[in-house]
């Protein structure tokens, strides 16, 4: 078991949102497969390893974020190792002497007490009232794809503007996330695309949405698009997956918790578990000079039986490594072995 040792006083209904996310199992909804293996103490100097316990940008906002160094040097004096968690789509990594999870960020920027969190989602099958089924191989690639994309200059301008005043607020110490240079996304995608829809060797069912999420405003909307959204990915072996604003995709989680293949475009990205998981098993890693080709290539090549094979295990793999428990199980596996 590991002990763990936070700052109860911010385990409060307010802070759920934004709370170490293996703190949410812990303290907020219990679960018993997690509490076996991991244990929070009073005391700092029982513990095995400190946590932040929320998310850094609002644990310590402040310019200087003398409040978060002292906690973390307070446990780094007790020779003690730290987790902390940043959120949200840029995200923060300190220095080697802390462990940072986090969503995103670019692989070779990334130090090697990095963890990348899945987006931790509910399983998709339940939503839909469905059983995991694995589809045959066709004849040409099947790819799916339902979301935001516009080549509109109007929306490039929109993510410029929002660009540009995130980084004054970086400048001014407001907020304090890694830079990321200008990715115009929406327009990217929609890009990318095209010229895969263009192709007679690939099979697009895509469906373009004009705004996030198709701008939905009522439950019963955001439940008809839910559901377009995931049988879409259902009826299409591969599914298109890019980054957003921040240097991860979360449609990449759901088309594995469907038993999918992710078709997904290099952005320097790293993915969760990478020391234990061979990703390149499970989805297809595309450079933007070979999209087309890439697919085109990886469906001629792989057998029937391997093209189903694989769908099974992107199902087991979101089930044993990428939905909340399970990541944080692994986790504890990996931690257990470096505790004296």
């Amino acid at each position: 078991m590991l002990k763990l040792y936070t700052d109860q006083n911010y385990l409060t209904p307010e802070n759920r949102k934004i709370i170490f996310p293996l703190l949410f199992d812990l303290c907020y909804v219990l679960n018993s497969n997690l509490l076996e293996k991991y244990q929070i103490v009073s005391e700092i100097a029982h513990c095995d390893i400190v946590v932040v316990p929320i998310d850094i940008a609002h644990f310590d906002p402040g310019k200087s974020q003398q409040k978060l160094n002292d906690f973390i040097n307070r446990a780094l004096d007790l020779n003690k190792k730290v987790w902390l968690y940043s959120g949200g789509d840029y995200g923060q990594s300190l220095d080697a002497n802390v462990y940072t999870f986090r969503l995103g960020g670019f692989d070779s920027k990334l130090n090697s007490n990095t963890f990348i969190l899945p987006s931790f989602i509910n399983d998709p099958y339940v939503f839909l009232s469905k059983e995991f089924r694995t589809l045959a191989k066709s004849q040409l690639p099947q790819l799916g794809f339902v979301g935001h994309a516009s080549n509109a200059w109007s929306k490039t301008i929109k993510e410029f503007v929002l660009f540009l005043n995130y980084n004054f607020k970086r400048w001014t110490k407001t907020i304090s996330t890694d830079y990321q240079a200008f990715y115009p996304s929406t327009s990217k995608r929609f890009q990318y695309l095209a010229l895969l829809a263009k192709n007679t060797n690939i099979e697009s069912k895509f469906i373009f949405r004009a705004k996030y999420r198709a701008g939905v405003k009522t439950e019963e909307q955001k439940n008809k698009t839910t559901a377009e959204f995931f049988e879409n990915i259902e009826h299409n072996p591969y599914t298109f997956c890019m980054r957003g604003a921040g240097n991860f995709s979360v449609r990449f989680y759901e088309t594995l918790a469907m038993g999918r293949i992710p078709f997904v475009i290099d952005t320097d990205f790293r993915l969760p578990l990478s020391d234990s998981i061979n990703w390149e098993k499970h989805c297809i890693i595309a450079q933007e000079q070979h999209i087309e080709k890439t697919l085109i290539d990886f469906h001629k090549n792989i057998s029937p039986e391997d093209f189903e094979l694989m769908q099974v295990n992107n199902r087991k793999l979101w089930k044993t490594h990428l939905e909340r428990e399970a990541y944080f199980l692994k986790i504890h596996t990996l931690f257990k072995t470096t505790i004296k």
